[in-house]
């Protein structure tokens, strides 16, 4: 039962967190999505913060189809895939996201974080191995932990410990490397041309989570394989709705038509979770027939990043190098990280400072996000009130 010993031992261990400095805040929205939201209680705010890379959570389009699909689908299905819980636009969803990543076959799922946990054990035995990127997202690390096969983890980005760690895993009956495509703290893309071509030296597929890809990275948005030139050289993706796609929730497994097979038949977050919501379905394909149709808001995005990566640097801040619209502004200390984003909201800036166990201790920092929907205005008042704060705590002379 939960007696006042237990009360006492949680407290205890919410005071630590706070003391750290590393105790995360909310705060609600009282508008949709966007790149300018309010803040409760009624602070009108630019965000720099959200995963609305394209600026489609809150797109009239997106909208309209998800208001028609209200209509024709339904609500939920209250149900699984396998029992009655498959519906045609489920189908259509899976067809038009393996054509556009250009991959064999698709299997959705309730989010991303459940394709991760649900891939790894249907499809490795105690005889395989898997490959890890060390700072590859939680939800792999989580996935990874919950199957039989061997696991190696090699340092970030480090082809001559993949190389070696792969000449570890020679024997195993199948090995499969697994790396995020683009590393959601620090915003660096993976070396998938390198990762492709270890792999096929050693025999191993390959595995990319492309949740911070999708949409709008690559010449066509194909995501990381397309910006590396290997579409068609990695053996499954995963990748989530819930970002540049429109920002509502859901995820899927793209890949070999044999892998998606498997998993419909031996996933656990496939076969006993709620099928993902028709309204979310339909209105990604929405999206995707968006994408397909231009790429103006990749373009826009690609040009703000630019922009704000120049003008950040210009102001003095140290900032994780990169092209990705995750800009890590690099504070290190976590107090002054959660001090900084505080004071940043007061100046009219919706970031977040980022501390341990997001990231590594020592690495705090805020991550700032770039929107297509962002103003070149927007960028530059983001810069002066970074720089502002900075030098009122001593970040910048």
């Amino acid at each position: 039962m939960f007696d006042d010993e237990s009360r006492r031992q949680v407290a205890a261990r919410l005071s630590e967190i706070r003391a750290a400095g590393t105790y995360k805040e909310e705060h609600a929205l009282e508008t949709p999505q966007g790149a300018r939201i309010r803040v409760r209680p009624g602070r009108d705010v630019l965000n720099f913060c959200a995963n609305n890379y394209l600026g489609l959570a809150s797109h009239p389009a997106v909208i309209a189809a998800a208001h028609a699909a209200l209509d024709r689908w339904g609500y939920g299905m209250a149900s699984v895939r396998f029992i009655c819980g498959t519906q045609e636009i489920h189908e259509t969803l899976e067809t038009r996201m393996a054509e556009f990543l250009g991959t064999d076959a698709c299997i959705l799922f309730s989010s991303c974080f459940d394709a991760n946990g649900g891939v790894f054990e249907p499809l490795l035995d105690g005889d395989c191995a898997l490959i890890t990127d060390q700072l590859n997202h939680a939800s792999i690390i989580d996935g990874t932990r919950l199957c039989k096969a061997t696991r190696h983890i090699y340092a970030h980005g480090d082809m001559a410990d993949l190389d070696a760690k792969l000449t570890l895993a020679s024997a195993a009956r199948l090995k499969i490397v697994v790396t995020d495509g683009v590393f959601s703290m620090d915003g660096d893309i993976a070396k998938l041309a390198d990762i492709c071509g270890l792999a096929e030296k050693h025999r191993a597929l390959v595995m990319v989570d492309d949740s911070h890809a999708t949409g709008f990275m690559g010449r066509t948005g194909r995501g990381t394989a397309e910006h590396c030139g290997v579409m068609g050289r990695v053996d499954l993706i995963s990748t989530t709705f819930g970002k540049a796609l429109g920002g509502a929730t859901g995820g899927c497994l793209a890949g070999r038509t044999e892998i998606v097979e498997l998993l419909r038949q031996r996933s656990r977050p496939y076969l006993f979770s709620n099928t993902l919501a028709p309204v979310v379905a339909a209105t990604s394909v929405a999206v995707i027939d968006l994408l397909s149709h231009s790429t103006e808001l990749r373009d826009a995005l690609e040009r703000n990043t630019a922009l704000f990566r120049r003008e950040i640097t210009a102001a003095g801040f140290d900032l994780k190098p990169g092209i990705h619209p995750i800009v890590p502004i690099m504070l290190y200390d976590e107090r002054r990280a959660v001090e900084m984003a505080r004071q940043l909201l007061d100046e009219g800036i919706y970031v977040v400072g980022f501390s341990h166990p997001v990231v590594p201790k020592g690495q705090a920092r805020i991550r700032v996000q770039i929107s297509a929907l962002h103003t070149a205005d927007d960028l530059r008042s983001c810069v002066e009130a970074f720089a502002r704060v900075g030098k009122r705590l001593g970040v910048l002379t």
